[in-house]
């Protein structure tokens, strides 16, 4: 039996009343598994056809898939990018409201990068996508993520989120702030949120949550969407923070969330003193009500004049030849326009959100390093713009080669000499130098299997 704090069990009690018992039996079960389907890299018809993980899908997720498989991250499928897993209950927040593909979103609080890659799925071309963590080693996770899955037009940036209000005032036409919590919906799944629980610090957490949102409001544009989430289950870091929210921006409004979020989840608890008359428009996820552990999520809409982004305008940067060079040889064709360099490198990126050395952790699709006479390609090059190379290694699942490739050892190729990219069935793994019929092997070395 999953021992609770006491405390927790007493408001919990009051929370859910007759409820109480069926949820405190469903803390028994399992945690449920799950994971989207990538599709950036893959329609869901294409998917189906390869589908190993799960067949079962998440009713209000559209590339949602309820996990069953074991040991998913070595699957080459994984490697490949094709799935992100992800609990459930966390990919409701993103599937509040529709979004535009052509938007400026910003996700405050990224790491690892569920939220964030569910969003990019999301955008076109001409989307952009900010994913910020403040703390360094998350960042680099974040970044490894939304690398793995090959996603373009976006940036990680590592700073707390008054720095980024700063940089990016009145920039963003959505923002997901998915705020650190007290864990309470993560019980199920992470002793050590149970360990860590107290009354103090879901205090603590629901004044830095008070304040994410106020940075939030720095950031969205007029007419923009704040989706607010937590995993947690408390009055005071949930609608407690959303009613002092509305109180304090009477220019912001809580919006009803899509048909399906809504289906499978809670209303909004209205608590005494609540002023907000639809505090039940916020949703509430519980394990013992839909398959998931627990989550929180309100759509905060500001009431201005909706404002469009000012129009692109494509930067010219002087490019290296060797560069351009290099391009010319790997790729079958590139946009000029979104060659730019950042911090030294150089850079593919659509520049719809222009962003100034020193700001990102990492900024568009980094192409690789300039060495004195040639470019050194880096992993997100091959991952990111791998339909666009002119050499390819196409593997099939079972093969010894793949095998051997994602050890990192060289394999025998019939390829072209040259930079290429390698793929399992297609989807792009990373990259290899051929040289006279050997794959020199260019995986790098924290993603082999050992």
């Amino acid at each position: 039996m999953k021992q609770l704090p006491t405390l927790y069990e007493q408001r919990m009690k009051s929370l859910l009343g007759e409820e109480f018992e069926s949820y405190l039996s469903e803390l028994q079960n399992p945690p449920v598994k799950a994971f989207r389907v990538n599709t950036d890299k893959i329609s869901l018809e294409d998917f189906e056809k390869i589908n190993v993980f799960g067949k079962e899908k998440i009713p209000y997720v559209d590339n949602g898939y309820y996990l069953d498989f074991e040991k998913v991250g070595n699957h080459p499928y994984h490697h490949a990018g094709l799935i992100y897993v992800q609990e459930p209950a966390a990919m409701a927040p993103a599937e509040c409201i529709d979004i535009n593909p052509d938007w400026r979103v910003l996700d405050m609080c990224a790491a690892p990068g569920g939220k964030s890659t569910q969003l990019k799925n999301k955008l076109g071309e001409n989307g952009v996508l900010i994913s910020n963590e403040i703390i360094p080693s998350r960042c680099k996770i974040l970044t490894g993520n939304i690398e793995r899955l090959g996603l373009t037009n976006t940036v990680t940036t590592c700073m707390d989120t008054g720095k980024l209000a700063r940089i990016f005032e009145d920039t963003f036409d959505l923002i997901m702030v998915d705020a650190p919590c007290s864990g309470e919906g993560m019980f199920r799944k992470e002793e050590i949120a149970i360990a860590e629980w107290s009354q103090e610090n879901v205090a603590l957490c629901a004044k830095r949550q008070a304040e994410i949102l106020e940075n939030a409001v720095k950031a969205l544009k007029s007419g923009g969407y704040i989706i607010y989430a937590t995993c947690t289950f408390s009055l005071e870091e949930n609608e407690m923070t959303v009613d002092a929210f509305l109180q304090n921006h009477p220019d912001f409004e809580i919006v009803p969330v899509n048909e399906n979020a809504a289906k499978y989840t809670c209303d909004g608890i209205k608590f005494e003193g609540c002023k907000c008359e639809n505090i039940h428009l916020a949703r509430r996820f519980y394990p013992h009500k839909a398959k998931g552990e627990g989550q929180f999520m309100a759509v905060l809409h500001h009431k201005g004049e909706s404002v469009t982004a000012t129009p692109y305008t494509p930067a010219h940067t002087k490019t290296e030849k060797q560069v351009t060079d290099f391009l010319l040889d790997t790729l079958v064709e590139y946009n000029p326009n979104y060659l730019l360099k950042y911090s030294g490198k150089p850079i593919y990126y659509n520049n719809m959100l222009p962003i100034k050395d020193g700001q990102a952790f990492c900024c568009g699709v980094t192409i690789g390093e300039i060495k004195k006479n040639y470019i050194l390609p880096h992993h997100q090059f091959f991952m990111a713009l791998s339909n666009k190379f002119k050499r390819k290694i196409n593997l099939p699942l079972e093969s010894e080669s793949l095998a051997k490739y994602l050890r990192g050892e060289e394999f025998d190729t019939e390829c072209q000499n040259g930079w290429a990219v390698v793929l399992v069935d297609g989807f792009a793994l990373g990259g290899a130098k051929v040289v006279n019929g050997k794959a020199k092997n260019h995986y790098p070395k924290g993603l082999r299997k050992q």
